[in-house]
């Protein structure tokens, strides 16, 4: 640190501040200093801040455990959320990471919310584990979930309308004429909120339920395939799916049009999310849009905000027509 504050021209005292990226240190001399730092090879602390200094805040991204394991950052949609996350971060000045951390417990999220230097954390999913962020958000942590709302919640969540996209997705396919219409979907509470909205459309038309048309497929192409498959080989009549992703939407769409099935003569297919891939399937994917820019901005604005007053937020969906639809 002497030898830093020579080449520098500063006390060590500054030194030592402009490491820890203090506040009072102007961002241009931590800038400088650190530089410095790395020029002449100093042995930096595993306590300093791994992002680059002189940021507004900073910002750490955790994806809960489902299933048994974790999140995969590859999945489509995820992808183009954390980008949402990263241009509302970048419009604040501020830094934002993706941790290797995937939790199961409350220990587990308790660790992940308070052991680095950043403003907040921001959980993607809630996995199976409700109570334990209702206890964290006892323990007046800063963190916000992108997900659903659920019952007797106390902390805040930011997601999509889950229940009206589904059931947006299914009256959309009953205007169409379709009556004997299948729901693609997985056990995590947003695919579970998306199938009571197809189930409440199918009532409000007096379309029986028919349990055999519902399929238990988490958010990967291939399950969606096999399930789809393995209705059509099981003599399931179906002639539309509400599918509770694009992904799985996608899935469904390889496994019919392998069956000889024409889209959307045969079978039309609704999806949720809009991701890019929808727009370029073949035929392009009608689905459920959700926000996910404005989810960027408040999954932002909300950790690094904490102290003010926070509630849940429902973003808005929207029906996009194309051609898996006919309509």
């Amino acid at each position: 640190m002497q030898d830093l504050a020579q080449l520098a021209g500063v006390s060590i005292s500054t030194i030592s501040r402009a490491l820890n990226d203090h506040p009072l240190i102007s961002s241009r001399t931590k800038q400088r200093i650190w530089a410095l730092a790395h020029a002449h090879d100093y042995p930096f602390r595993a306590s300093m801040p791994i992002a680059p200094i002189g940021s507004e805040g900073s910002i750490v991204i955790v994806t809960p455990q489902t299933r048994g394991r974790p999140l995969p950052l590859s999945h489509p949609f995820f992808l183009e959320l954390l980008a949402c996350i990263g241009e509302a971060a970048r419009s604040h000045d501020c830094d934002f990471t993706v941790s290797h951390l995937s939790p199961v417990s409350y220990d587990d999220l308790f660790v992940a919310s308070t052991t680095s230097r950043a403003n907040g954390t921001i959980f993607l999913g809630q996995g199976y584990l409700h109570e334990s962020f209702n206890r964290l958000a006892d323990q007046g942590i800063a963190f916000v979930v992108w997900g659903a709302e659920l019952p007797e919640q106390r902390y805040r969540s930011i997601g999509s309308d889950n229940f009206s996209g589904g059931k947006r997705a299914t009256d959309h396919l009953i205007r169409l004429g379709r009556r004997r219409i299948a729901f693609l979907g997985g056990t995590d509470p947003e695919a579970q909120q998306r199938c009571r909205g197809y189930i409440g459309a199918l009532e409000r038309a007096d379309i029986d339920f028919d349990n055999k048309r519902v399929a238990t497929v988490e958010f990967e192409l291939d399950q969606a395939d096999a399930a789809v498959s393995h209705m059509i080989e099981s003599g399931v009549s179906f002639d539309a799916i509400v599918a509770s992703s694009d992904l799985i939407a996608l899935g469904a769409i390889q496994a019919l049009q392998r069956s000889g099935q024409t889209i959307p003569d045969d079978v039309a297919v609704v999806g949720y999310d809009d991701m890019l891939l929808s727009r370029l399937s073949t035929p392009k994917l009608t689905t459920i849009r959700q926000d996910t820019g404005q989810a960027g901005r408040l999954l932002v604005s909300s950790v690094l905000n904490s102290q003010s007053e926070h509630k849940s937020v429902r973003l808005p969906t929207e029906l996009i027509i194309r051609g898996s639809c006919g309509a």
